[in-house]
């Protein structure tokens, strides 16, 4: 039998080029923060491609948490070893 839903991957792609108008209008400086969300979703794609869901802006939500707050504890754990 076949999938009844997308892919995550190709979800994740139509829900990107569903918001590249609002991407658009960012300032530049902006941009590439907006472009690192898109690839902490796609960094986690193999974990949420297991969560069959209709609602893959959820899980987008949840890979860029989740990379965010890796990136939290690393910035956190820095801090605590240079603390003298």
């Amino acid at each position: 039998m076949g999938r009844t839903n997308p892919t995550y991957r190709d979800s994740l792609r139509h829900l990107e080029d569903g918001w590249s108008a609002y991407r658009r209008a960012l300032r530049h400086r902006d941009q590439a923060h907006f472009d690192r969300l898109w690839t902490h979703a796609a960094t986690y794609a193999d974990a949420a491609g297991y969560q069959n869901t209709e609602r893959a802006l959820d899980l987008v939500f949840v890979s860029v948490l989740l990379a965010q707050e890796r990136r939290i504890a690393e910035l956190e754990a820095a801090l605590t070893d240079s603390d003298p």
